[in-house]
């Protein structure tokens, strides 16, 4: 019986199916297709008007100075304190004093405070002023420009918080811009070189670095 010879098939290995040129096309506009897709979907539509396309307004001095001055005139106004009451408060206790009559800043508590007194000799426009009923050994200074410095209009009624602004500098140029109004809006009508030996009652605000000696920001002056 003869033998019958099977020829075996080899086997391929690592073989795969070809995609033809058109599969092929086919998957690539499909992809472009789900990526224009998701592009489309993905894409917000904003108004003009929309915060994000103006961008964020550029802090203007000069208006926030107008603006804000007579309602920080008016808590000053409404918080201060007479300065006899005040000096007495400070030296029995200065933190409860802080607590009942002052604002909190960086610079140290802001107080408001209001008084009567003599206008003696002044320097650069820093006048001292002697006040009755207050310690001899307490200095009470006023400013009066043409240099007014600090930060205690902006502080002293705490409404004006850093949080409103975008950066220090503007927060800065806030306390800087009220300070520019103060000499607008009340010392323009003040002869701040003829203060020496004038009685005057003074309403504004300090921060009490040293407990002998206040130099006072006021936001109303009058000479009597």
């Amino acid at each position: 019986m003869s033998a019958q010879t099977t020829t075996a098939q080899p086997e391929t290995r690592g073989s795969r199916t070809r995609l033809s040129k058109t599969a092929r096309r086919g998957i690539r506009i499909g992809v472009v297709v789900l990526v224009v897709l998701g592009v489309v979907l993905g894409t917000r539509v904003v108004p003009a008007d929309d915060p994000l396309v103006q961008g964020t307004e550029e802090f203007d001095p000069t208006t926030f100075g107008a603006d804000e001055f007579p309602a920080v005139q008016e808590g000053v106004v409404e918080q201060a304190v007479d300065a006899t009451v005040l000096a007495e408060a400070i030296a029995a206790d200065p933190d409860a004093a802080a607590e009942e009559y002052a604002v909190a800043s960086s610079g140290g508590p802001v107080y408001s405070t209001t008084f009567t007194g003599v206008v003696g000799e002044g320097q650069s426009g820093i006048y001292e002023v002697a006040v009755d009923g207050l310690p001899e050994d307490l200095l009470i200074r006023v400013q009066t420009g043409p240099a007014i410095n600090g930060t205690e209009l902006r502080d002293a009624t705490g409404d004006i918080q850093f949080g409103e602004f975008v950066n220090q500098i503007d927060y800065q140029d806030a306390a800087a811009a009220l300070n520019e109004e103060l000499k607008t809006q009340v010392l323009s009508d003040v002869d701040t070189d003829g203060l020496a030996g004038a009685t005057v009652t003074v309403t504004g605000a300090f921060t009490l670095v040293n407990p002998a000696a206040w130099l006072v920001t006021p936001v109303t002056l009058e000479v009597q």
